[in-house]
């Protein structure tokens, strides 16, 4: 669909989508042949990768080459100048003459492409983003960001470790104890007074905001998961797994790591915690299953299982274990000693 086709007002939005997709450049496509003279010809994968790959696209359905830039551009300059729609309108697919006509169509430093293509860096470049409009802030102002965060990061982590809530029943200013996060990081304002300026009641509103305490828990549980599955190196596991509803009389699936580190000790770690539909052994399999594929491990590894003792766990013959054993043979199953009686 030509460029012109789209509304004055929404132009720039969608030059801006085709700029963030980038060039169609499909790799590992079976590029088709065509004859041309007496050799047969096709598109080679090489030029996605030179000096053309920031503008070069493929089109699959017509078997031909675009310029991304001009495509985008041309229509404001074509006015001025002569362009040419072998690489925005009908496609170039001379495959003997690629590089010959690629470099004719860049030209010189002036030519019409250079100026669509630098219309494209500054558009893409463009300063609307959040981290954009950060960068613009003076260097105070982002000083002052960061230690409030460093500090936030510092009190989230400690209440992680400990194992304490983060919020209290009352949290408005007359509260004598407005709960673990704001408490703490007042304790910690006053013994930093240069962090004391910029917290709480001299920080903007939201970033007192729970959502924020949220995205903090989150990205230390990202990483600590990913030192669990660094410090396991692909190596063999087994899984301990148990089922309950929570507050909500939701049910609810753990799954729990074991193995062996490098240094030759058992070690279990917590890798996750998911909502399920029902606790039948297929819902159960497929939560598992889904949990180590969601973290790049392979239920190929699974040496052992450990679950308590009911039906839809150690069912010989539709269980939980039954299951994982027929995927995975060496797999063995035991029942592990917190729930035997």
């Amino acid at each position: 669909m030509p460029i012109l086709d789209y509304g004055p007002n929404i132009r720039d939005e969608v030059r801006r989508y085709y700029i963030n997709k980038g060039p169609c450049q499909p790799i590992g496509h079976a590029f088709p042949k065509t004859k041309i003279g007496s050799k047969m010809r096709q598109l080679s994968p090489t030029w996605f990768r030179g000096p053309y790959s920031q503008w070069l696209e493929y089109s699959i359905k017509g078997d031909t080459t675009f310029c991304l830039c001009c495509y985008l551009f041309k229509n404001e300059l074509e006015s001025h100048e002569n362009v040419g729609g072998a690489f925005t309108k009908d496609g170039f697919r001379g495959w003997n003459k690629g590089v010959e006509r690629f470099k004719a169509h860049v030209g010189e430093v002036n030519n019409i492409h250079h100026k669509c293509f630098n219309r494209m860096l500054d558009l893409k470049s463009q300063r609307q983003s959040i981290q954009s409009s950060f960068d613009k802030q003076s260097e105070k102002v982002k000083s002052d960001y960061r230690m409030r965060l460093n500090a936030s990061i510092d009190v989230a982590r400690f209440l992680l470790i400990s194992g304490f809530p983060f919020r209290g029943h009352d949290e408005s200013e007359e509260s004598e104890y407005k709960g673990g996060f704001p408490k703490l990081l007042e304790w910690h304002g006053d013994r930093r007074p240069d962090v004391g300026r910029v917290i709480l009641r001299h920080a903007l509103q939201n970033d007192m905001m729970i959502c924020i305490q949220k995205e903090i828990v989150e990205a230390c549980a990202k990483e600590t998961t990913k030192a669990i599955i660094e410090d396991l190196d692909d190596y063999y596991f087994a899984i301990l797994v148990d089922e309950s509803k929570d507050d909500s009389h939701k049910e609810q699936m753990v799954l729990i790591l074991r193995y062996v580190n490098k240094s030759g000790m058992a070690i279990e770690r917590f890798l996750g915690i998911v909502h399920v539909g029902d606790t039948s052994s297929s819902s159960l399999q497929k939560a598992i299953y889904f949990l180590l594929l969601d973290h790049s491990l392979s239920r190929s590894k699974i040496r052992g299982q450990g679950y308590d003792g009911a039906s839809n766990m150690q069912g010989k013959i539709s269980g939980l274990k039954f299951l994982i054993l027929q995927d995975t043979p060496s797999a063995y199953c035991i029942h592990y000693f917190a729930l035997q009686l």
